[in-house]
């Protein structure tokens, strides 16, 4: 179990491609470290009415990063483990105020995982070009995610709890 006892950030923002484990982990994450668990992609649902997927096929992919960079822009950050949407990368303000506010964390996951993830699951309403493929989307975001992290960890076979813990390991130091 990890030492919670040291100092550790009052904000902490997951990034990552949807299907990383961003909502799992954080839901952990805030467990330990004695924080509330805030989930963009829900407050995007409530605000919208509708699921992320169901947004995306009625209004397309450029409106549903704009409500994205809205609920960034608003939430209330404080004392709070946030679970990002994969697309949050493109809003410069939204990940400017998360930079602020703490340490973001980027949940680096392989491609052939997180393939796998999201290919099992329901339609998870991705925002991005529907001309583009799930590998280009990654190709594209990757290097967004590593410009805003502060820390990376790496997800390949590590379970939620285990990728948590590690995390405030790392924001301990």
């Amino acid at each position: 179990m990890a030492d919670t006892s040291r100092a550790r950030p009052s904000t902490i923002s997951l990034i990552g491609m949807p299907g990383c484990g961003k909502s799992s982990v954080g839901v952990l994450l805030a467990k330990l470290g004695g924080l509330r668990f805030v989930d963009t992609d829900l407050d995007i649902q409530r605000l919208e009415g509708a699921t992320l997927q169901e947004s995306l096929e009625a209004r397309g992919y450029r409106y549903l990063r704009e409500v994205e960079q809205r609920v960034l822009l608003e939430v209330s950050l404080a004392d709070a483990v946030i679970a990002t949407g994969g697309s949050a990368v493109y809003s410069a303000a939204g990940m400017a105020r998360l930079v602020d506010a703490g340490a973001v964390v980027y949940l680096r996951t392989p491609l052939a995982v997180l393939r796998e993830r999201v290919e099992g699951a329901p339609p998870r309403g991705i925002a991005s070009d529907p001309q583009q493929s799930y590998a280009e989307v990654y190709k594209e975001r990757t290097p967004l995610y590593e410009r805003f992290a502060s820390v990376i960890v790496d997800c390949d076979d590590t379970g939620p709890g285990e990728l948590a813990e590690t995390i405030l390991e790392k924001l301990s130091r």
